[in-house]
């Protein structure tokens, strides 16, 4: 493993940015040739009444929401798998190759959630693509004057700049406990955001905003006041990365536009499963191990927590495509450098990531 000092180097010539906090992660010595726990085959399919790949759903709080999936083997039985389905969800298997989602979301689980499923042959010879639905939670009525309202209901999700350095708290309320300090600028000197999550007015008439933030324990949110914030920026565009089928999609107001194969972090050092997003773009460094972009995502080593920076997880190119797809990072992404060059044109900063 290189030590602190070669990665801050690395840093160094990185056009003056501490490239290593994002993507130290990905710095071990030579990966393994032909990568690791390489992924079955896509050999199964989809069937009828499987939801489009990409659909969405909307449901208010307190409803039942069923989702029938199906799944079509090659000879031999298959079973169809749920990644991290949310609280008070289940999928019951029915007849070989079918089983139907069940879910009634709770007023805490107001927004939108890509839920994700693939069918595997019992064999574990062949796979289905990875299948993302996308469900978004709405409150039951007209919210109250003071009610948590969620932000970014119609098919995009909303971001803003940190204009002023300012405390998230547990609840919105200038006595709740404090979370974090959010800083204007990250660690490699870019323009902090971050993702806006919902919106609630105090008794006072203060609004506000409950965010997502890039600080361990990871999927943390904490609400910080209106006047901490820029404008509300628009991200149409959905990544969904699932790590036992090394896939990377990302989505378009439900359309598929990107999908390739990737490498994810060892069993001993796990890419972090959860909701980020994309807090920076990275270009312009000299060090071909990163390939020709990376992108610097909220989500952080829940391992390596005494890497510089505490560790943030990357999403980047290579100068090893042999290795992928497979586990072969300290936590990062690993991505061919052609798909990721087209990744660059489609993915901007604000961009919601969920890992599964």
């Amino acid at each position: 493993m290189t030590g602190r000092r070669g990665r801050i180097e690395i840093g160094r010539r990185a056009r003056g940015a501490a490239l290593v906090l994002l993507l130290g992660l990905g710095l071990a010595g030579a990966p393994s040739a032909g990568g690791a726990s390489r992924p079955p085959a896509f050999t199964l399919s989809w069937l009828a009444p499987t939801p489009a790949d990409g659909k969405s759903f909307t449901v208010a709080v307190g409803e039942n929401l069923t989702v029938p999936l199906a799944v079509r083997g090659r000879g031999g039985s298959t079973r169809i798998e749920a990644r991290s389905l949310p609280l008070g969800a289940s999928l019951v298997a029915g007849a070989t190759g079918n089983a139907v989602l069940t879910w009634t979301p709770t007023q805490a689980q107001l927004g939108t959630r890509p839920l994700v499923f693939a069918g595997r042959s019992l064999s574990g010879q062949g796979s289905t693509q990875p299948r993302a639905i996308f469900v978004r939670v709405v409150p039951a009525g007209t919210p109250g004057p003071h009610d948590v309202v969620p932000v970014g209901t119609d098919g995009s999700s909303r971001w803003a700049y940190v204009e002023r350095a300012a405390v998230a708290r547990v609840r919105p309320s200038r006595g709740a406990r404090a979370i974090t300090r959010l800083a204007t600028v990250t660690p490699d000197y870019t323009r902090n955001l971050v993702q806006v999550l919902a919106r609630q007015t105090d008794l006072q008439g203060r609004t506000w905003y409950r965010v997502r933030l890039a600080v361990l324990p990871n999927n943390t949110t904490g609400w910080v006041l209106r006047g901490a914030l820029g404008s509300f920026h628009s991200a149409p565009r959905y990544l969904v990365i699932d790590r036992q089928l090394f896939t990377a999609t990302l989505y378009k107001r439900g359309v598929a536009v990107f999908r390739t194969r990737i490498g994810v972090g060892k069993p001993y050092w796990p890419t972090p499963r959860g909701d980020f997003y994309v807090r920076e773009v990275l270009t312009g460094y000299n060090d071909p191990f990163y390939g020709p972009v990376a992108f610097g995502t909220s989500a952080r080593s829940a391992v390596l927590t005494d890497w510089p920076g505490g560790g943030f997880i990357g999403i980047h190119g290579t100068n090893a495509p042999q290795i992928l797809p497979g586990r072969v990072s300290h936590g990062c992404v690993r991505v061919r450098n052609g798909p990721i060059s087209r990744l660059l044109r489609l993915m901007p900063v604000g961009t919601p990531i969920a890992i599964r």
